[in-house]
Parts: structure tokens; sequence; C-alpha cells
């Protein structure tokens, strides 16, 4: 009996059911697509995860299949294994989780579970590992999304003799869940011209790997396990535990499998009624405040700031405290406004920002408390923090809050009523800033679990913020992109991607951002004016900026922000009347994208970048029309764009007037730029 599911197919044969085709990804000797693991069975070999107690142990016990829903039940004398395929009708993507109930009438402890396996990438061989490519998507502060490819041969994945013991992996610990990579991987048979890209959604800990059985790669993807993290989880009799979600695509090339996960993504993307439109934001953090907002300084700022056509305005961290911003962190946690930065009160000043005919934000960071914050150490019991070996955990001058313990909820809850209804924040910034490492052992098997639990609890109460105050914009920051997940984003309309302060190294994520955050949540930072040291106050005048600012400055730092959702920043109210008006004319073109970019798919015809190449070009299509962000970075300033489509027109749309020379052929375009760090966008209208 075949089973069929999107571009799935499984087979039923002797009493067990088995993943044979994913795609064009096939095999003639279908392999099991659960792996469960107990504690004390017998692991038929070690090290890697498909070795499994329950893997070969499980039988068919029944399925049901509807058009958008694919659910099978297999089970061994210990336990049942429900697998949940969901489908969409927009797109062949899938996203997938487990769920395990203890049969016995003993508790068992769970140390691996599998959300999916897929053993039908093909042979393990010498030859095949040279055609199979595995694109990883390496993470770190002010370097988010950097895709690196690589052959398994280059990996070290190839046969010798017998089964190896090699494995591409990667295993999240900890609550930044994209610190060092981002939760998915794009494998491509260099051959067939077959791509499956993969997604795992935790705002905590996960783990994938590929490696061999049976002769054949395979890829496991879960969260965490007894080996990557410490986890396990015990079970009573008759109880159940499910897995993370992960998500899978198929495509014959790497941008139609990226296309097709962002239509799935749409599909559980978080959604805000204000946010449909996708306003542009500014936030006076970056290269203006920093930490160290005043009401004095925004007055300052605000009116030139509503000159641009921004519909928000955000005063980030340091409303709230009354030390210096330098050294703020190790105190923060009261979220009470601060009397020596805003005399008057913060009230007074979000309702000049709404005088002005923006509307106004406010930051926290809700998750922990400073190590120094006395008066909420005083307020808090222990079990209200993440804690290990019954202490708490502390992190650069941070505890970490648990939001499993209902002081915790009832005490934030009332901080974001006091910051809509007291402060006046039509806008919330949800920033956390610090990893807490393994996790809490606290109410908990082991830290990993705690985590766990703990991490669902966060996004469970940030779902009823948003629920409760509809009209306000929640977004979601973790120290720029490190818990840039879709399990956060499920939650969230808007996510911060990167922290970087360097306008010529942004466009090196704005490149490769689009293939792991849909354009209408990933938030760039635009800051025309920067600092000379970032953290201080700006120090220099007009005639300074006026001199230095040249206009193709501002220019790139306008096209930074156009693929994704726009955060301008710095200091605005020091441009002449002709650089505010290059301000202005991005505000307006960003906010002629919307339409468009809420259902564009992304469009990479140069391949994903890498930092420090001299030309970067990224962007987005619909149907009949490409947007392309174009950079020129180093010393050929000559761009060459190939377009596959077939082009019938091109202009340049941003800035309106450039030195940039175009060239249109069916076949591509070219820009010839005058000098280095430049940048123009374009708008292609295409078919043969």
């Amino acid at each position: 009996m075949e089973i069929c599911f999107k571009k799935l197919t499984f087979t039923v044969v002797g009493g067990c059911i088995r993943l044979a085709r994913f795609g064009a990804f096939s095999t003639s000797n279908a392999k099991p697509f659960a792996a469960v693991h107990v504690c004390g069975e017998n692991k038929p070999r070690g090290g890697k995860l498909i070795h499994a107690s329950e893997c070969e142990n499980l039988r068919y016990v029944s399925h049901t299949l509807t058009d958008d829903c694919l659910t099978i039940v297999q089970k061994s004398e210990l336990v049942e294994v429900k697998t949940v395929l969901q489908g969409y009708s927009d797109t062949d993507a899938v996203s997938v989780y487990t769920e395990v109930k203890n049969l016995s009438k003993e508790e068992i402890v769970l140390e691996e579970v599998s959300a999916f396996v897929v053993g039908c990438l093909g042979e393990n061989s010498v030859e095949a590992s040279k055609q199979l490519h595995y694109y990883r998507f390496f993470q770190s502060h002010h370097t988010e999304c950097q895709p690196r490819k690589q052959s398994f041969y280059e990996y070290g994945m190839h046969k010798a003799s017998g089964e190896m013991q090699k494995r591409i992996s990667y295993s999240n610990v900890g609550s930044w869940s994209t610190k060092e990579e981002l939760p998915q991987g794009i494998i491509e048979n260099a051959n067939t011209e077959d791509v499956l890209l993969f997604q795992l959604e935790s705002n905590n800990a996960w783990c994938y790997e590929i490696s061999d059985h049976g002769g054949e790669y395979y890829l496991h993807l879960g969260g965490a396990n007894l080996t990557h993290g410490g986890w396990s989880k015990a079970l009573k009799s008759g109880e159940s535990y499910q897995t993370i979600r992960v998500a899978l695509a198929f495509g014959k090339s790497v941008e139609e499998a990226v296309g097709k996960i962002t239509k799935y993504r749409r599909h559980i993307a978080g959604k805000n009624a204000f946010d449909a439109h996708l306003p542009s934001i500014f936030n006076e953090y970056m290269h203006l405040s920093w930490d160290s907002p005043t009401a004095e300084q925004t007055a300052k700022i605000a009116p030139i700031v509503a000159k641009t056509g921004v519909e928000y305005y955000v005063i980030d961290c340091g409303w709230h405290n009354e030390e210096p911003g330098n050294i703020i962190y190790p105190y923060v946690g009261q979220w009470k406004e601060s009397k020596a930065r805003f005399p008057e009160g913060v009230r007074k000043t979000t309702d000049f920002i709404r005088s002005l005919g923006m509307k106004a934000g406010l930051w926290i960071e809700p998750e922990i408390i400073g190590v120094q914050c006395t008066e909420m150490l005083d307020y808090y019991t222990d079990d209200c923090f993440l804690q290990r070996n019954g202490k708490k955990i502390a992190v650069m001058g941070r505890y970490f809050l648990d939001f499993r313990n209902a002081k915790v909820r009832a005490y934030l809850t009332e901080t974001i009523r006091r910051m809509v209804e007291d402060y006046g924040a039509d806008y919330i910034k949800l920033d956390y800033n610090q990893d807490c490492g393994a996790g809490t052992d606290y109410l908990a098997f082991c830290a990993s679990e705690g985590l766990e639990q703990a991490a669902k609890a966060y996004l469970a109460w940030a779902q009823e913020m948003q629920e409760r105050f509809p009209a306000v914009l929640f977004e979601t920051c973790s120290s720029g992109g490190m818990r840039m997940d879709y399990a956060t984003l499920s939650h969230f309309s808007l996510i911060s991607t990167s922290d970087q302060v360097d306008y010529l190294k942004y466009p090196y994520i704005v490149g490769n951002i689009l293939s792991a955050v849909l354009p209408e949540q990933a938030a760039v930072w635009s800051y025309p004016i920067d600092t000379d040291v970032i953290g201080l106050p700006f120090t220099h005048d007009e005639a300074w900026v006026k001199e230095n600012v040249s206009d193709e400055k501002i220019v790139v730092n306008m096209i930074n922000s156009f693929l994704g959702r726009m955060h301008l920043a710095s200091h605005l109210e020091l441009f002449t009347p002709h650089q505010l008006s290059l301000v202005q004319e991005g505000v307006a073109y960003y906010q002629s994208l919307v339409g468009a970019k809420k259902k564009a798919l992304p469009y990479f015809p140069k391949g994903f970048t890498r930092f420090g190449e001299e030309q970067v070009v990224a962007g987005f299509k619909t149907e009949n029309k490409i947007y392309l962000a174009v950079w020129c970075l180093g010393e050929n300033t000559l761009v060459e764009i190939p377009i596959k489509e077939g082009v019938r027109a091109c202009k340049v749309a941003y800035p309106i007037v450039t030195d940039a020379k175009l060239t249109v052929e069916n076949s591509g375009v070219s820009v010839a730029f005058s000098s280095s760090k430049q940048a123009v966008f374009l708008e292609l209208e295409v078919g043969y």
C-alpha cells in the first residue's frame, strides 16, 4: 500500500510503514521516518540519532488522510508514535511533528525523539557524495544569515567500508535559538538539481543530523536530546510528549525551494492588524541615543522624523532607569519611567510624538532583571528565576525570569499594561540580550527540559499580551537576530534581523535574509548618519554632516531596508533640506513596495552573498515583476545581473536622480556605478 501526501510517498510493507520518496529524492529500500529512543532499551549502534531503540520496532497501526493533513500512527510494545503532517493549498511544503505516548504500565524516560526523518537522500558512495551539497546558515552578532555550501565529500561524508560514524550535524543549546546557526538547511543534488530545504521551529534547543544508514544518506530533525543538550523526558503510563515542528520543501532549484517555504511561512507567521500595511519605523537607539534617551533629545529629533513620513517613533533602552546608560543593564527590571531622563513623565513625550502624527514606542527586556536590581530581587522569590542546582543563573549581569511562574507573568503583564495605558506606548519592542545556557532543572527532569517548558511559557505570555493589547505593535528582538526562528516568528509579525552598526556590512546580511525570514517580518536598520564611537554621543554639527555624509551614503542606508522592514535611525535633524529629501524619497518608496512585498517570493539572481564580496544583488519577485537591490561595495563598479525570466523593461526606482548607468538586455541588466559604496534599487518587468 502506498500513501501519497504532497511530495511525500510512504509505503506499508510487512506490517511496517516507511518513507520511500520526498520529491525526486527516493529509495528502493524505504526507511523509518520516526526515531524514538527509550532509556534502558537497546540502541542498535552508538553515536547517531538514527539508531534508536524503537526505530525498527515500530509497526503500522493506521493513518488518516485529508487534503491538508496526514496522520500516521505506529506503535511498539513501549510507545505509540503519531506523526502529523500538515499541508497548505498554495505550496507543497509541509510541517511535521511527532507525538509519543507511553503504552507501558511503568514510567519510561525518552532520550531521543525525532520530529521527522527523511531517509531517502541517496546512495552513500564517493561519487554520490561529490554531487550532494549542503548549505548551512551560520550566525553570529552582526553576521547573521551567512549560507555556506560544501559537498558531502568535502564534509568527509563518503563511504569507505561499512557505515560511517561521520555526521553533518548541529545542535543549538540554550535560550538564544540562532546564536551560531539558523535552524534551517538546504540539501542539493548537483546532478539532478533537486533541492530539499528544511526548517526547525524552536525558540530554544533544536538539532539536525545528516549521515548514513543502510547504505543511504538520511536527515534527522528534532529538538534537544540526551547527546545534544542533555535532554530527557519522563513519561508516566499514558502520558505523551510532542516534539517541535519542522517544515520541509522540495524544489528543482534553491530559489524554488526557498519560494515554497516562504509561502508556508506566510501561513504560520504572527499577524497584527496594525502591522498589515508594514509601517515604517524610526528607532532612536542606533547611532543616536543608544542607552541614554531623554525627553529633551526626543523633542529635538521627533519633529524632523515626522517630516520623513515614518509612522512609528520608538524610544529604546534607557527610558526606565536613573543609572547612566553605560552601566544601566545590571540595574534594570522595574520598568518604571526615569525621572532623570523624562522629568515630566514618559507620557508627555509619547503624547508629543503623537501630536506630530506618529505613534510612539517603548523598549523592554522582559525576560531578565539586573543582578543589582534590588527592588525586584526583594519582590521576586527564588522560584521566579531560571536556576540550576538551586542557584539563579546569572550571565552578563542578568538573572533570567521563569515565565512558568504566575508571579512573574503577573508583574510583566502589569508592566505591559503600564507601558500601554499609562506611558502611551503604541509599539513595544521585546528584547532579549543574553543566553541562559543549558536551561533550568527547577521543576523539570533535567535542565534542557526545564528550558523547553520555560521557553514555551514565554511565548504563551507574549501571545497573551498581543491578544490583550491588539492595537499595539509588538516587535521581537534578541540582541539583533539571535532568536530568529519560526517558533518565535509564529507569534510576532516583526523581528530584528541584526544589530550590525556598519551600513556597508549590512548588505551582506540583507542579501541573504529573505532565505530565512519573510520580507514583511525582517526588520533592517537604516542609519544615514553614523557615529564615530559606538555607544557614545554624536559630537559633530550640521556643517560636519553636510561635508561628510554623501548622497550615496544616504541612498545605501535607505536601500538596505527596502527588502525588509525599515527601521530608520540616527541624527536626521542635522541634515540639510536636500539630504533629508533623499530620506523622504526613500520612506515614500519603501511604502510603495508594501503590496508587492506581502506576496512576493525571494529572488537571488547571483546566488547567496558572503561578507567581503564586491557586489551584492538580492530582491523579491511577483508574477511578472522583479524588485532588486544592487550594491556596489568594491572596486569593480560594473554589476552584471543575469535574469533568467527575460527582461522586458527596467528602471532605477530609487534614487530618482543617480549617475549610475543602466544597460538592459533580454537576458539581464547591468549597472555601471561611478564609484564604489553606492547602490540602486531596480524594478524589472519580466517575461518572454
